[in-house]
């Protein structure tokens, strides 16, 4: 334990951040370290609990007591060495993970969980100042060649497991930059992408190789694949975006908030590229549809470029801003969450379906919504059902229309269309937990592309479990971790 009486000396602590005013000038991230001083006494809040419900509630099984323990005594490289016994890409994680570890805390009991997310950010950043992250290379080889389609987390993960179990890895990525949605899905603010290149140049030296712009199912085909690999994992994301099919959907103005998003991240890459107008949010009434995290992502992005205002509309009732801890924990809460993005402007509307979209032919002006309420049946199942009242329609002003919705499924394109791959009945890629095989021979799948939209931990864990099964497909048995 890393101080028996830690959590009762001293109160959580949240992590600092440049006022919105002055992180809207730019697209960096803007959350502030903890001083040495207050990082050692957030991990000496640790409990070390007989059942550490944070450990079971992280998808990648973290092994979080061990390492605020650590981080406490200030043993950093046995830290770092513990939180990579289980995560690849601990930069990414504590960037843009929710944390679920945190809400099962049992100090989470009174509001006041460890700032687990916090202390393993503390952990890589100083490993990546020290020079702490070298590559971990293999020199006995094994002859296997693996291809892995999509670099994603999972495909990242996978990939660097395979590489230093002493096989011969390819990456191929539709894009032009290695990443996935972890590239150009996610803002900048939230993570800067210099963090992907700094493991790209780690896993290239550990005999990863990466193909760009490189399309399975077009350039070159999976039989080309199972003709020149001994395995191929498919791990291709999940980037079907939900549509609202609804009178005016087609006007100019209404996007996929991946299309805004991507066009953005591609100019803070250093793309010589012009954000087109009807996708600029600069003196614009923006409408994010989508209470998630890509909705989140959708109001910051616009507000550094300068939007008039911003409204997000939410289809779900309003939760409660406490939940019921006795109903609850330790699984993950439904409760009101206010994300960086939500603080720096912007309108949220609650238990509304937009009925049509309106505009000419210069785009879209304006949205009309109906109020609903939600009911829930016999059986438990909750019911949408409209408000018959007066005021039940609202009309809103709009000249950019967002879509975040979420993900239904993996994209269906040549790949998946044209290889005979079995797909489960919410459009996935069939495969289960215990050797992640499809019904295409050598051929496995992992991340969003078998699960669903998910977690990047769940995306990273998938990826590790995947190549475990697969090096122990290659040589008969294995010594990576499951």
């Amino acid at each position: 334990m890393a101080k028996v009486t830690g959590f009762l000396e001293h109160e959580r602590a949240e992590s600092k951040a440049i006022s919105p005013k002055s992180r809207l000038k730019n697209f960096e991230e803007f959350v502030l370290p903890f001083p040495e001083k207050t990082l050692n006494e957030q991990a000496s809040r640790c409990m070390d609990c007989g059942i550490p419900y944070c450990h079971n509630s992280c998808p990648i099984n973290n092994i979080i007591p061990e390492w605020n323990n650590l981080v406490y005594e200030r043993d950093w490289k046995i830290a770092l060495n513990v939180l990579h016994s289980t995560n690849n890409f601990p930069e990414f994680t504590s960037r843009i993970c929710p944390a679920p570890c945190e809400a099962a805390c049992t100090l989470n009991i009174d509001d006041s969980p460890v700032t687990i997310k916090s202390i393993e950010r503390s952990i890589i950043d100083k490993a990546y100042e020290k020079g702490w992250i070298i590559p971990e290379i293999n020199h006995q080889k094994t002859n296997k060649k693996v291809a892995v389609v999509g670099s994603g987390p999972a495909g990242l993960a996978c990939s660097q497991q395979l590489a230093r179990a002493g096989h011969e890895v390819v990456i191929f990525e539709k894009n032009d930059r290695i990443g996935g949605l972890l590239r150009y899905g996610i803002p900048n603010f939230k993570m800067e992408k210099h963090l992907i290149d700094k493991r790209i140049e780690q896993m290239e030296k550990e005999g990863v190789q990466f193909k760009c712009n490189s399309r399975v199912g077009e350039d070159i085909t999976i039989k080309d694949l199972t003709s020149n690999f001994d395995a191929i994992i498919l791990a291709c994301g999940s980037e079907q975006p939900r549509d609202l099919d609804i009178p005016g959907r087609e006007l100019r103005g209404v996007h996929f908030a991946m299309d805004f998003l991507t066009r953005q991240n591609k100019i803070c890459e250093g793309d010589n590229i012009k954000l087109e107008p009807e996708f600029c949010a600069k003196d614009k009434d923006v409408v994010v549809i989508g209470g998630g995290d890509t909705g989140s992502d959708c109001i910051g992005t616009s507000n550094r470029q300068g939007a008039r205002s911003i409204t997000q509309l939410e289809i779900l009732e309003k939760p409660p801003v406490k939940e019921d801890k006795m109903l609850t924990w330790p699984n993950w809460p439904l409760k009101l969450r206010t994300s960086s993005s939500h603080e720096e402007g912007a309108n949220r509307n609650w238990s509304v379906s937009t009925k049509k979209f309106e505009g000419n032919s210069s785009g879209v002006k304006s949205l009309t919504l109906q109020k609903i309420s939600w009911k829930r049946n016999d059986d438990g199942k909750m019911k949408m059902e409209q408000s018959t009242s007066k005021d039940s329609e609202i009309k809103i002003k709009a000249d950019l229309v967002l879509l975040a919705m979420g993900f239904v499924h993996p994209v269906k394109d040549k790949l998946i269309n044209d290889s005979g791959l079995k797909l489960d009945k919410r459009g996935n890629v069939e495969a289960n937990e215990v050797d992640y095989k499809t019904n295409l021979k050598k051929v496995f799948v992992s991340g969003d592309m078998r699960r669903g939209q998910s977690l990047v931990v769940w995306a990273i864990r998938e990826g590790r479990q995947v190549a475990h099964n697969v090096d122990k497909f290659l040589m008969g048995k294995t010594r990576l971790p499951f």
